[in-house]
């Protein structure tokens, strides 16, 4: 074989080695003495070989070019983050449809459980109504009330819908905290927008005549106070012929005693907590704030919450004594019959009127358990004559217990309650609730606090008065 000069591999720049000769191995390039280069093509590993049984290894190096070596890797780099990235996106992907697909089962399945509970409650209010029907008979009184009821509501229509819109949306209403384990026992919590500390309560009972009371009447008054630093919370409880009153006299003091134990979690002060009601719920109420002392001053009877946790009852518009009451609600279209089947009957007038209930000589030590009691009422109140108030004030008063009477002159039944909110402006009754929860401070309060607005013109409002059953 021809022999020739090669330079080293692993140093281009050394001197030239001696000829050698090249033979060819499966996969190794050795370097002997003598004139041989043992190489292969494939060969990625330099040996030099000094005789046949010495063999060393050097070094090893790519026999391609550190050009081409380093284009491969950077393309084998390149294409292994390329499919990382791909594998994250597709990852991604999955978990973006998995999302989806479990939001998706959450919102179908939130829509079928409402969905069953609208069909259910439908189910419930029309059972209960052909069972009412039967209650009330063919009687023209009622009647001439339920469509003047309907007259009312349209006329309060544009109110209607801007406190039913900040009901169902803001988030400042908790609607529907469970209290109770009985239907209804519910309640909806309206919550200041600046909670930057524990703020007073109002646990509020709702009317309805003790047959359409719900929770919902309640929010243009839990609106205008939690407005005003205060939160509200709308009891619901069983109306008739769903319940008796001893059923709602049940419910509401289930709502307290939740409120009492509970509104400290929701930033509430469970030091200031007041007891309202309007209308019936002011009945319900009174009976519920009576009935628990009594309970307090019979050592043997353990209660879930105590009368010396609420700080003043409100009563708005309330009857508190039924056998001065039963035949003014029966020329009213409350006849005779269906009063005492909410009332249970001849003795339930009694026992569910607070101010005879107050007057027994067995209840002395309970009637000195009660908190003061404010009442308002309207002079032109017609539904529950505002005497109603004069009287359960004055009998409390005489009783030893810190009552008050206040009367708005000229004001109906809903006036209080529902045309002069809505009306805007000043509202003598919510200043003057305003102030006895606030005291020193309701004066900064209302100077900080949305100025009220009106939702309903005028001429609306002047017309429901007119119409108004109540």
């Amino acid at each position: 074989m021809q022999s020739q000069s090669l330079l080293p591999i692993s140093n281009p720049s050394s001197p030239p080695s001696p000829s050698c000769a090249i033979t060819t191995t499966t996969d190794t390039m050795l370097l002997t003495p003598e004139p041989h280069i043992i190489s292969s093509p494939s060969s990625s590993t330099i040996l030099f070989v000094q005789d046949d049984d010495n063999v060393s290894k050097i070094e090893k190096k790519p026999l391609l070019s550190r050009a081409f070596s380093y284009t491969s890797s950077s393309s084998s780099s390149l294409s292994s983050s390329s499919s990382s990235v791909k594998q994250q996106q597709q990852q991604q992907r999955r978990r973006c449809v998995g999302s989806e697909n479990s939001l998706l089962s959450g919102a179908v399945g939130s829509c079928r459980r409402d969905m069953g509970r609208a069909a259910n409650d439908t189910y419930v209010v029309t059972r209960l109504s052909f069972k009412l029907l039967r209650y009330l008979g063919v009687g023209y009184r009622w009647m001439v009330r339920f469509l003047a009821l309907g007259c009312y509501a349209v006329l309060l229509i544009p109110g209607f819908i801007q406190v039913g819109y900040y009901y169902f949306y803001s988030s400042q209403v908790h609607r529907g905290v469970v209290y109770g384990d009985q239907p209804r026992n519910r309640l909806d919590l309206y919550l200041p927008k600046n909670m930057n500390g524990p703020k007073p309560v109002v646990a509020f009972v709702t009317g309805g005549a003790w047959i359409i009371g719900y929770k919902a009447w309640g929010s243009l008054l839990g609106q205008q106070l939690s407005e005003r630093d205060i939160i509200v919370a709308c009891i619901d409880y069983r109306n008739f012929p769903q319940g008796t009153i001893s059923d709602m006299v049940k419910d509401a003091s289930q709502g307290i005693s939740f409120i009492c134990n509970k509104i400290a979690e929701y930033g509430g002060d469970p030091n200031r907590i007041y007891l309202m009601g309007q209308s019936a719920g002011a009945h319900i109420a009174a009976c519920t704030l009576l009935e628990q002392a009594i309970k307090e001053a019979d050592a043997e009877q353990r209660a879930s919450w105590s009368v010396s946790q609420i700080k003043a009852y409100f009563g708005l518009s309330g009857g508190y004594n039924f056998l001065k009451l039963i035949d003014h609600f029966h020329s009213r279209g409350l006849y005779r019959s269906i009063l005492l089947s909410i009332m249970e009957g001849e003795q339930g007038l009694r026992r569910y009127s607070p101010e005879v209930m107050a007057q027994d000589p067995n209840a002395r030590s309970a009637v000195s358990l009660l908190p003061p009691i404010v009442l308002f009422h309207g002079t032109a109140d017609y539904s529950i004559p505002c005497d109603s108030s004069k009287s359960f004030a004055d009998t409390l008063k005489a009783l030893g217990v810190k009552a008050e009477c206040i009367l708005y002159e000229g004001k109906t039944h809903t006036d209080l309650f529902l045309q002069d909110p809505m009306r805007g402006g000043i509202d003598d009754m919510l200043d003057d609730l305003i102030t006895m929860i606030h005291g020193d401070n309701s004066e900064t309060i209302r100077a900080n606090s949305t100025p009220r607005k009106r939702l309903v013109p005028e001429f609306m409002l002047k017309m429901a008065r007119s119409v108004s059953p109540f």
